[in-house]
């Protein structure tokens, strides 16, 4: 068995460190990412570049003079049309771009190996009505199979605070800004089925399509920088993750 993941699931509320994660591993030498993360080579899928490119493509219909189609504007960027509808056809589509481009670029590319690479998968799905669920009940078998969920948890205030606290006045109308109108905040961090579907714990498998999917949640309050508490928490959390990786 390899010893380090294939594709690690990278879930959580808006603000509450996966970018941070992220960036720490990417800058961490490869022999020690391997040693003490259990993470190669990165490679990444974040449906926050999707759903961007839509938004942006309205200010294009707009300029055309036909209506938006998924979203209207916002002074920190945009907030989605179906952000309160049942069905959520923009994140509905995600879904299957992830499955797609998980598929295209990784498990059916003859030129990629899993051995020493890892595919971060990242998205948030902060919705009481079965948000993160209905993701994973949507997400191809093979990929499942290959997948482990890390969960990096915050609570809604503090996903808040860093929601704020990252929207940069220079990078508005930007990507880079990466920062939500309070609206979609409320709806995407305020409340999500995290617990509800793995019973409050720490660590277990989600039963998905009869896959067991091996999961961790990793609190990450308070916001640590850098250091060597920094180091346990992300080494503690993707250890105790790989071993029970089957």
């Amino acid at each position: 068995m390899s010893n380090t993941f294939d594709y690690i699931l990278l879930n959580g509320r808006p603000g509450g460190g996966k970018s941070e994660l992220i960036d720490f591993i990417r800058n961490t030498p490869l022999e020690k990412r391997i040693e003490l993360f259990h993470i190669g080579d990165l490679f990444f899928e974040d449906d926050f570049v999707w759903l961007w490119e839509k938004f942006t493509e309205d200010d294009l219909w707009e300029k055309m003079g036909r209506p938006r189609l998924y979203s209207r504007t916002h002074e920190l960027g945009y907030v989605q049309f179906d952000d309160q509808n049942s069905d959520h056809p923009l994140l509905e589509l995600c879904i299957e771009k992830f499955n797609v481009a998980l598929k295209k670029n990784y498990l059916n590319n003859k030129d990629f190996n899993f051995d020493n690479n890892t595919v971060f998968v990242e998205f948030a799905r902060g919705m009481a009505d079965g948000g993160y669920k209905h993701v994973y009940d949507r997400l191809d078998e093979e990929i499942l199979k290959r997948s482990a969920i890390l969960y990096v948890q915050v609570s809604f205030a503090e996903s808040k605070r860093k929601n704020d606290a990252r929207y940069k006045e220079w990078a508005k109308g930007s990507i880079l800004s990466h920062s939500l109108p309070e609206e979609s905040l409320l709806r995407f961090s305020e409340a999500d089925d995290w617990d509800e579907l793995t019973g409050g714990k720490e660590c277990g498998f989600i039963n998905i399509r009869g896959i067991d999917v091996p999961f961790v949640t990793m609190p990450n309050e308070p916001e640590l920088k850098s250091g060597p508490e920094l180091d346990a928490r992300y080494s503690r959390a993707l250890t105790l993750l790989k071993s029970l990786v089957k």
